[in-house]
Formats: C-alpha cells, structure tokens, sequence
C-alpha cells in the first residue's frame, strides 16, 4: 500500500469487498460470568454481524479468566480457530471485545485474516445507515478517533526500518507520526463542522422552545421508529436491523388540541464505542432538552432489563438526567404468543419497581395504543401547566377545559374506540438533509377522535 493510498483509505467509508462474507464470532466467557450471558451478546454479535451483510459460520467461545494480552484468545485456541476459518474460507474472524492494536496484529499475523472488534462492526454500520451530513461527519469522527491509538498496526511492514547515525526511528515511525498528525488535523476540522451545526440546531430548538417535547429513546431494535410511524402516521423506515435509524426525527403531533413535539433518537446498545456517544452527543441534544422521556422497551426480548439498564447508564452520560419518564413496554404481542399470558398478566409479571407510568403495548398490533396516547396527553398537559401557563389560554386550554382533559386522561376501564386523523404541514427550516437539519411535519388528532389503525 503507497503512502498517498494509506493516507486516502482513513477518509473513505470502510468496505469489506473482497474477500468472503463470512465470518466466525468469538468471544471470552470471564471468571464469574454465566454462559447464558456470553451467548447472549453473541446472539447480539451476530445480528451485528448480519446487519453488516455478513454471514455468522460458526461461533467459538473460550473460557479464560481474562483475555491472553497477546492474541485476546489462547495461542492455542487461536490456530484450531484459524484451522475452522481456512476449511469454509471464512473471510473475517469478529470479537465481541474491543481489540487493542497488539492483539490485533498477531491474531492477523498468526491467522492470516482480518480480524474485526465490536467496536468495528458498530461503526462500520453506522457509516453505512449516516444519511444526514451530521450523521456523516459524527460518523468519521468517530472511526477517527477509534483508528488513532491503532496506527502502528497500519505501518508494521516498515516498523524494522532503522535510520542510521542522528536518526530517531526508521521509515515506519516516522510515517505513523505523518499520520497522527493528519488524523488530528482532520478530527479537529471535523469538530469545528458538528459545532457550526450544533449551533444551527440550537437556533431551531429555540424557535420551539415553547412547546413541550417527548422524546423517544431505547435500546436498537425495540421498535421506536414504528412506534413514531403510528404516533405521527409516517412511513419512516423501520427495518429489523440494528441502528436502521442515525437521524434525529422530530414530529409535531396535536391531540385533542395540545400540541408538542415527539422526536425519535439514535438507539442505544450495551458496549456501545465511547468514541460513538460523544459523536453522538449534539445528535442526542433532542433527548436531552426534552420535557418528557418515552423509554420504549422490548418486553419481549429475554434481556430487556439489562437493556433498560444500559439506555440508562447510556442517558445519564449523555447528560439526560431527572426527566419525567414513560416507560413503554413494546411487542406484547410477541410475549403473548410465546408465554401464552394475557395482557393483565403481562403487565402484573414485568412491571418496573418505578413511580412513574408503565404502558404494555404492541405498535404492530395496535394493542393498548389508546392508553399510551392518553398517558402521553396527560403528561404533556403536566408541563404546559408547570412550564409555559402564558401558553394555555392560547391552545384553548383553560381552566375548565384543562380539568375536563385530566378526567379524561386518567386509565379508564374501558377507554373509547379513538381514531386519528392526519394533517401534514411543511414547518419552515427544518427539511434540509444535505445541511443536518431535522425534519419536521406537523400531524393533527382532533378532539373526539385519537387513534385508528392505517
């Protein structure tokens, strides 16, 4: 590889064309951590792996107590690995674990195939899901800051290279700090690019800083965006794949004469790159200065709690903190079938020990969506009270009609056959994908009517 060319490739979207699409999953059971847990993440990995367009051969998992500093895996275990690998031609060998640089190295060395980690393949997809040119550049940056501490491993074929008398290192070293030199040149031009477009987003948020905001957030694949797509009746993509959706979509949705925004986020998932979250930060500004927190759960996934601990653990560090919290507990539909439980049942088995309000609700299937809209209502009327009451005469809230809406908000035992009806306005400013804007539209639900399925 030229000097120009290895210089090019830290700029260019990461592919693997060229060798095979496959690849072997591995992974480190520690002292103390169960098997169920271990195939778990890999379960994860694998649908890594396959939203990467990859296909999983085999999976191999070793128990040590922790990982060899040299080849992550036993010197051992690593050539009956790289045996399997040479049988079925496997193109790619992926650790469920970040790989320091040396590791790296002599796996590839003793292996003779690449070797990719989890932070890898999660920013490998993300580069390729970025639509917006904000998702593009934290992206980059992103992949940037990985690669950096991971330049050696690029010029190891001139690390052996000695200058003579008065040199300080040979051709290798001195083209790892050419190379340092214009990753960090780079990253900070990329910081000053998200920064001028933070500032845009700031002067949009406070264009509607006066009306109360719901963002969603989750873990990857609990089904936010078609959760969005039934709210908002859009045609958003939602795909059963991991971060389908980078970009921040932000709605403005009335019901029953109250208006507010609802915003969709960025999913999150457990050892998620730190290089990612703080990428990912302005993008996540939506959540962070919203009046109202959407927690959508996959209930019927078998590590839900872990992923509630992890969309927590992932907020707190974003600076989403002390919010008013839904918790929405999605695909009821799905545990029914496998449980064969209703949906009180449901709801007594895996209710949170949490204040705040709990809804179980199938967005697929519509199920209890009536509930979670009157929830959603009364938590929004909260605000408007505690936050803009300059604003409640004007959306025709007054003080008896703000009573009447409580009533009406409050969990009825049997809630009223509710329909929506749509009405899409272009709202000024926010369309602009190519400049990293939010798009908004503006969707109507009358008084009477609430919710009926498309």
């Amino acid at each position: 590889m030229s000097t120009n060319t290895q210089h090019q490739w830290w700029f260019e979207e990461p592919s693997l064309e060229g060798r095979p699409q496959s690849a072997i999953l591995v992974a480190l059971q520690r002292r103390n951590q169960k098997p169920e847990e271990v195939e778990e993440h890999l379960r994860e990995l694998a649908f890594l792996t396959k939203t990467l367009g990859l296909q999983v051969v085999d999976t191999v998992v070793q128990r040590r107590p922790y990982p060899h500093p040299r080849t992550f895996i036993g010197p051992g275990k690593l050539k009956e690995i790289s045996a399997l690998a040479k049988q079925y031609n496997v193109g790619y060998l992926i650790f469920d674990d970040d790989l320091t640089p040396a590791q790296i190295h002599h796996i590839e060395k003793e292996s003779g195939i690449p070797a990719l980690d989890r932070t890898d393949v999660i920013l490998m997809i993300f580069a390729r899901h970025a639509r917006t040119n904000q998702a593009r550049l934290q992206v980059q940056l992103a992949r940037l800051q990985h690669m950096l501490p991971r330049l050696k491993r690029m010029w190891t074929h001139l690390e052996r290279q000695r200058g003579g008398i008065g040199h300080r290192g040979g051709a290798g070293e001195r083209e790892i700090e050419k190379d340092r030199r214009i990753i960090k040149n780079k990253i900070a031009q990329l910081r000053k690019k998200l920064k001028e477009i933070e500032k845009q987003g700031e002067v949009r948020r406070r264009r509607r800083q006066e009306m109360v905001r719901v963002a969603m957030v989750g873990y990857t694949n609990v089904g936010k965006t078609t959760l969005m797509n039934l709210l908002a009746h859009e045609n958003l993509l939602a795909e059963n794949k991991l971060f389908a959706t980078l970009d921040t979509t932000v709605r403005r949705v009335v019901i029953d004469n109250v208006p507010f925004l609802l915003s969709d986020t960025v999913g999150f998932i457990r050892k998620l790159p730190h290089e990612l979250v703080e990428s990912f930060k302005n993008t996540l500004a939506e959540a962070r200065e919203a009046d109202i927190i959407l927690h959508v759960i996959d209930v019927s996934h078998p590590s839900y709690k872990e992923q509630i601990k992890t969309v927590n653990r992932t907020l707190k560090q974003v600076g989403v903190v002390n919010k008013p919290t839904i918790y929405v507990f999605n695909k009821v539909d799905i545990l029914m079938k496998q449980k064969d439980l209703d949906l009180q049942e449901i709801e007594r088995q895996y209710s949170l020990d949490v204040d705040e309000p709990q809804i179980f609700i199938s967005a697929t299937e519509g199920i209890n969506i009536d509930k979670l809209k009157k929830t959603i209502l009364r938590e929004v009327i909260k605000q408007y009270k505690e936050k803009y009451p300059h604003l409640v005469p004007r959306i025709g809230l007054d003080s008896k009609a703000l009573k009447a809406l409580e009533e009406q908000t409050q969990d009825a035992k049997e809630p009223e056959d509710l329909s929506v009806s749509q009405q899409a306005q272009e709202d000024n400013g926010f369309a602009s994908e190519s400049s990293g804007k939010i798009e908004i539209r503006e969707v109507s639900v009358d008084r009477t009517n609430i919710y009926t399925e498309k």
